[in-house]
């Protein structure tokens, strides 16, 4: 990996939320990105509870938070830069998470061929070993790629 496809990650990420008006919404954040990773986060926000009696967030954020997370992964995972779409995904709800803690998915693309990227992500709130909800994911390249030295 060149330094120059990092550094067009970095620049890029942040849009996964800026550009994605459901994200916004849910009040996610870009915390961080490498060759085939990449990290957000979800802070509480007693709005997108979906249990009220339990104040516990409600699943389809974390659903998203997940979905955003492993995109980001995917991107970063071919050898080009371009659009990506879901082809599956699939979530493992292990616990409720914890009311008033932010929940952070890591996600790594541990496969990525010419056009299809594999991803692994765990959602946690510090503890990676005690998981929200994990996923397993496939990404497909979508529309022109280019190169990172190409897009200077």
């Amino acid at each position: 990996m060149s330094d120059k496809f990092l550094e067009r990650l970095w620049e890029m990420a942040p849009g996964f939320i800026t550009g994605t008006p459901h994200a916004q919404k849910l009040g996610m954040k870009f915390v961080a990105v490498d060759k085939g990773r990449a990290t957000m986060s979800l802070p509480y926000n007693p709005e997108i509870v979906g249990d009220k009696k339990n104040a516990v967030i409600h699943g389809g954020a974390v659903t998203t938070l997940l979905d955003q997370a492993s995109g980001l992964a995917a991107v970063a995972g071919f050898d080009t830069l371009g659009a990506t779409a879901t082809l599956s995904l699939r979530i493992d709800y292990m616990r409720a998470a914890t009311p008033e803690k932010t929940i952070i998915a890591e996600a790594h693309c541990y496969k990525a061929t010419k056009h299809v990227a594999f991803i692994r992500a765990v959602a946690h709130q510090g503890d990676e070993n005690d998981p929200v909800a994990t996923s397993q994911a496939c990404f497909m390249a979508t529309g022109p790629r280019v190169t990172a030295e190409d897009m200077a």
